[in-house]
């Protein structure tokens, strides 16, 4: 069912009673923020430097660089150079607008799109809206008023163009006269810019010009599923579309999009830090991500008898010394996930006095997460809901947690774990309810038009992208990032595991769709990206690790092994991430070549238990020699998240089926 027709995913219907009974609380200094009153903080978006702290910071709107000035705004088209370790496409100023305004603030958004007001004094002059997909810079004026260009602009066309360092930009208007550089609009009048495509004849130009004539306002996001997979569809709005009529604009489809994403593309392309894309005459994008099954149980249905014993030795070993749960929030959540593991393969191997011991433990621990006033007795395994930022937030966080950073990878432990123990016993999943749900919504509320007032829709994900930005300020001059795109994944996973022990099927819905945009781009930008075109030479990995709006690199956050660089890519490795193993991850060659280079790093492993269990993917030979491997693994080397019994079990459940 797609989203959109009245339908709501943990809405404020839903949420409001839960927060009234959770503890509320700010625990860190609320930033300042460049937001319209009555507008939810945008954390975690590709615009959130807009917003949050002491500066603007430069944003990326695909497949332009956006950034504030003193009196308007500076745009241009990256060009994108490969380096060793990094790929870059910083912001740079091509294009430079003073609008004669000394101050700006966000007056609207969606998940795609931003619009900002700017202002003299309490004046408001205009707004200016950008999207990701659209290469446009749209303003229009609130009163009348002048813009001046850094540069005189050429009228001898249907609409104007302005070159600056070497760049042609379209300059189209409505309500507006131009003399040099000065463009002068009446009330509601628009100035809109693009860059031109380099090579682009005069009759394409005219093309584009007409279609780019309509100022852009916003996009809507609907989502639906189908026999051949999950679609997204992203309408682009501009001031002349109605309901019946959408009209034209210009969008830029992503490659993971596919060739079919939008209709009316031309020849003109550019060449940005995500591959060279066409720029196309159309009022939307839409594509199909493959549907990814949730599933927290591996196929040991072919795995020998006797590794079937030995795995009932090792986790009865694990079980004895399972150790003390965490209790921050992304430790904590880890914690919780290496049980529910256990406790699955107790279950699948008919151990009842190991499932017995897990289900105890589980649940008596998340039981204590699970108070909703937890807060007002301890420090620690317990939430508030910070209304200031309109986020739910451990009291013990990590990893910047209480600026909303993280939330999706911390949550998506804690859920899939709830969703594994509660699969069965309904009374325990509407115990955990109340919090558990608010966990869901930090990370998941969809209202379908951003009318939620207590957490912003689908706060981490991006559905031009399809995937999760983890920075909630996003304090960086290279837009927002996310690193461990399989923790995202996993982040989806466990939702749909809750939404379905719980029995939420808006929810599990969503889920689905969720799960399917952020394997598709996990493996079409992290795990096997296509970095073949010019614009790439010198990069020298077959990985990336760290995707930015405004670059791309091989390296993480906390280690500079290469396992930990490509382990990052695999955590947790639980029963969905065969998709590492698909065609479009490359196939067995390509995790071959990666588990090569994970193994460079000399002493320094990181997370090489992971990087086993990745190479177990690439057909029963591999599998054997990482079974050997794993099995002469000290316990040091097997991550906090992980246990020895289920490292066996997934190399053994892929060497079976291999």
């Amino acid at each position: 069912m797609p989203l959109g027709a009245g339908q709501k995913v943990l809405g404020d219907d839903t949420v409001g009673p839960l927060l009234d009974k959770l503890v509320t609380r700010s625990i860190a200094a609320t930033p300042k923020m460049r937001l319209a009153e009555g507008l939810t903080p945008p954390t975690n978006k590709w615009f959130s430097g807009l917003v949050f702290g002491d500066t603007p910071m430069a944003v990326f709107p695909y497949p332009l660089s956006f950034q504030q000035t003193a009196t308007g705004f500076d745009t241009g088209l990256p060009t994108v150079t490969g380096t060793e370790n990094t790929v870059f496409g910083e912001a740079v100023t091509q294009v430079s607008a003073d609008l004669g305004a000394d101050s700006a603030i966000v007056s609207a958004y969606d998940s795609v799109s931003v619009t900002i007001e700017y202002l003299s004094g309490s004046r408001i002059l205009g707004h200016v809206t950008i999207a990701e997909g659209s290469p446009l810079v749209s303003y229009t004026a609130a009163r009348a008023g002048s813009v001046t260009l850094n540069g005189s602009i050429d009228t001898s066309g249907s609409d104007g163009t302005l070159t600056v360092s070497g760049q042609k930009w379209s300059v189209a208007t409505s309500d507006a006269t131009i003399a040099g550089p000065e463009v002068t609009l009446q009330k509601g009048g628009s100035l809109t810019l693009f860059p031109v495509p380099e090579g682009t004849s005069a009759t394409d130009l005219t093309a584009l010009q007409k279609a780019a004539a309509s100022p852009l306002t916003g996009v809507t996001t609907t989502y639906a599923s189908t026999s051949a997979g999950q679609k997204t569809k992203l309408a682009y709005r501009t001031a002349a579309s109605t309901t019946k009529a959408p009209g034209s604009t210009l969008v830029v489809p992503l490659p993971h999009q596919g060739a079919d994403a939008s209709a009316g593309c031309t020849s003109a392309s550019y060449a940005g830090l995500y591959g060279t894309t066409p720029l196309c005459i159309s009022s939307g994008l839409s594509f199909t991500t493959p549907t990814i099954a949730a599933t927290s149980s591996l196929d040991l249905t072919k795995v020998s008898s006797s590794n079937k014993a030995a795995l009932k030795s090792q986790l009865e070993v694990d079980v004895k010394l399972l150790p003390t749960f965490a209790t921050d929030t992304y430790y904590g959540g880890k914690s919780l996930y290496r049980a529910a593991m256990l406790l699955q393969l107790a279950r699948e191997l008919g151990d009842d006095a190991s499932e017995k011991t897990l289900t105890t433990a589980l649940t008596t621990q998340i039981d204590k997460w699970m108070e909703p006033g937890g807060c007002t007795t301890r420090a620690q395994e317990c939430f508030v809901y910070d209304a200031k930022l309109k986020t739910i937030v451990g009291l013990a966080n990590s990893f910047g947690s209480e600026e909303d950073n993280d939330h999706h990878f911390h949550y998506g432990y804690f859920l899939y774990a709830a969703g594994v123990v509660a699969q069965s016993t309904p009374s325990l999943a509407a115990k955990w309810a109340p919090v558990m749900n608010l966990l869901a919504a930090d990370i998941a509320t969809n209202t379908g038009d951003g009318s939620g007032k207590y957490f912003p829709d689908t706060r981490v994900y991006d559905p031009y992208f399809s995937h999760s930005w983890a920075s909630g300020y996003s304090p960086f001059a290279d837009g927002n990032n996310q690193e461990s795109s399989s923790e995202a994944v996993n982040a989806w996973t466990g939702l749909a595991l809750w939404a379905k022990a719980s029995g939420d099927t808006a929810l599990e819905g969503e889920a689905n769709w969720l799960l399917s945009g952020e394997t598709a781009s996990a493996l079409a930008y992290y795990v096997n990206p296509s970095l073949d075109e010019p614009q790439f030479d010198g990069f020298s990995h077959d990985l990336v690790s760290l995707n930015w709006g405004g670059k791309r690199d091989y390296a993480t956050w906390f280690s500079a092994a290469p396992s930990a660089i490509i382990g990052i890519q695999l955590i947790p490795m639980s029963p969905v991430s065969t998709y590492l193993g698909s065609s479009a991850g490359g196939g067995a060659s390509h995790i071959k070549k990666l588990v090569a280079a994970a193994l460079t790093g000399g002493a320094d492993e990181t997370l090489i238990d992971y990087v086993l269990m990745y190479e177990s993917l690439a057909g029963k030979n591999a599998a054997a020699s990482a079974l050997a491997a794993a099995k002469k693994l000290p316990s040091t080397a097997i991550d906090n998240g992980n246990s020895r019994t289920y490292l066996l079990a997934y190399i053994m459940a892929q060497e079976a089926g291999a």
